[in-house]
């Protein structure tokens, strides 16, 4: 009889993953000894430990069902870093029908479009069209064969991604406002860790003067988990409105900056979820990952998405949501669109 499809997958999984959970019975060995290959036993355990999280990174595209990825796109990046040119890659889905719809660019934090991001966006995603909006799940890293983690893995790069990802980000404005099918007035930004920092590069209005002035650039902003010390001071002055949101067992990227910083220009609003970590929306098992505790929270994950569409909607009014079909149960939504998004 044949195996139903998630238990293979399961079997998969526990073949690839039995090797680091087995603990075997024997002689213990100190951390410099070497083992049977060669290999000290610390370098090891390293390598088991980064081979974990992987598996585990990958779990979502072995047990989940697959999350619509939208029509594959290219553009080319004003800011190539490493070649002397580069060619940015996204997918974009868009609801049914002639527009103009409001729009959201999508951008993943430090790991890239690793499987567990990749799902996790294509089903912000299928949400967002399902509520009216053209939607650009934006790839940074692999046209510049920097993803897999590699950024993750080194502060220097993290800090030039922060420019480099800033022209990102007008790239993909700029190829936004020339689709017929888009409001180039109704377009805005999500950043994921690494992207929501340059979520409030963009909210302090840092980029370049010309792609920030056409058709009044990003409408609002919002930033999941960044790292806050993008602000560079605690009074700031926004050029576009921000929601930051934040997990009170981030320690990879903690809240506090967040929490304390104060908007002179347009408004800042910060949501921290107490019992959540870092890449609490992510479709990940918890775990441990370069030692900060990642993955889903599943009531931060649901309620953040909730916000998030409240904001834009709130942002939007008035510049053609009205014209725009909503899907049905998207009146609590609304509600909470015309309440604070605090």
């Amino acid at each position: 009889m044949t195996e139903p499809v998630y238990r293979t997958r399961w079997h998969m999984a526990a073949t690839l993953l039995a090797p680091f959970f087995d603990r075997r019975k024997g002689e213990r060995r100190s951390a410099g000894a070497a083992s049977p290959t060669g290999a000290p036993v610390a370098e090891r355990r390293g390598d088991r430990r980064r081979l974990v999280s992987v598996a585990l990174w990958s779990m979502p595209s072995l047990f989940l069902p697959t999350a619509h990825a939208g029509e594959k796109v290219m553009f080319e990046a004003s800011r190539a870093y490493y070649a002397d040119h580069v060619t940015l890659r996204a997918d974009i889905s868009k609801p049914a029908g002639e527009g103009p719809f409001p729009a959201v660019v999508l951008m993943h934090g430090c790991g890239g479009w690793q499987p567990a991001v990749r799902y996790t966006m294509n089903s912000y995603a299928d949400f967002l069209v399902s509520k009216g909006f053209v939607v650009l799940n934006l790839d940074s890293f692999g046209p510049r064969s920097i993803g897999g983690g590699k950024v993750c893995e080194n502060v220097s790069k993290q800090v030039d991604a922060l420019d480099y990802r800033t022209y990102d980000a007008y790239d993909a404005l700029k190829y936004l406002q020339s689709l017929k099918y888009v409001n180039p007035k109704g377009i805005f930004l999500m950043g994921q860790s690494n992207g929501g920092s340059v979520a409030i590069n963009v909210a302090l209005g840092d980029g370049p003067r010309e792609m920030k002035a056409k058709d009044g650039g990003y409408r609002a902003v919002v930033a999941y988990y960044p790292w806050c010390g993008s602000f560079g001071n605690r009074r700031i002055e926004l050029a576009k409105p921000l929601l930051v949101f934040g997990g009170g067992q981030d320690s990879w990227t903690p809240t506090q900056e967040c929490e304390d910083a104060r908007s002179t220009g347009a408004s800042l609003d910060v949501k921290v979820y107490p019992e959540a970590a870092h890449s609490f929306d992510l479709e990940m098992v918890p775990q441990r990952y370069l030692g900060n505790l990642v993955g889903l929270n599943r009531p931060a994950a649901d309620d953040s998405r909730e916000r998030m569409l409240s904001f834009f909607i709130k942002h939007i009014d008035g510049y053609g949501w009205q014209t725009t079909a909503q899907a049905p149960g998207t009146q609590r939504t609304a509600q909470l669109a015309n309440a604070n998004v605090q």
